[in-house]
């Protein structure tokens, strides 16, 4: 089980903790979504495959270890790949900040935020992925929790709509 911790109240920079052990930052950009962080003197990158692909990649040293696709706009899921093994990473209900990773429609793991308010997150995935490809299912989720509107929280808009 991994921890992202928000560097501070406002930022959109993260630590990711394995227990204690702090094992990487991943800091969203202001206006593009990519992310570069290394883990153990590896670096990876996550970006678009395109300037309005709905496609993105993790990679290192140009290679690309893993892919998701954002299948709808409208809808909060990817279909990511990973060593030629298909996973669909999706919201649990709308407007719930709760995702989870199936594999064969099984639930296989899940991210989701500590506390109704805050962006501290609990990163439950399997032990089989690496740590660079459960960093970038993370990271997934946590754009789409930066692209979703302030205020809507833990399931319902703060103004009971």
């Amino acid at each position: 089980m991994l921890r992202a911790v928000p560097k501070n109240w406002f930022s959109w920079k993260f630590e990711i903790f394995d227990g204690e052990v702090c094992v990487a930052n991943l800091d969203l950009a202001w206006f593009r979504e990519e992310v570069e962080f290394a883990i153990q003197g590896r670096t990876f990158e996550i970006g678009r495959e395109g300037v309005m692909s709905s496609v993105f990649l993790l990679r290192e040293d140009g290679r690309t270890i893993a892919s998701a696709t954002k299948p709808s706009a409208f809808r909060r899921s990817f279909d990511v790949v990973f060593d030629q093994t298909d996973y669909k990473l999706e919201a649990v209900a709308p407007f719930v900040r709760r995702f989870e990773l199936r594999k064969d429609f099984r639930v296989v793991g899940s991210i989701h935020p500590v506390h109704c308010i805050g962006r501290k997150a609990i990163v439950e995935l399997p032990e089989y992925l690496p740590l660079e490809v459960q960093l970038f299912i993370a990271w997934l989720v946590i754009m789409l929790w930066k692209r979703a509107p302030s205020r809507i929280v833990a399931g319902r808009s703060l103004h009971g709509n």
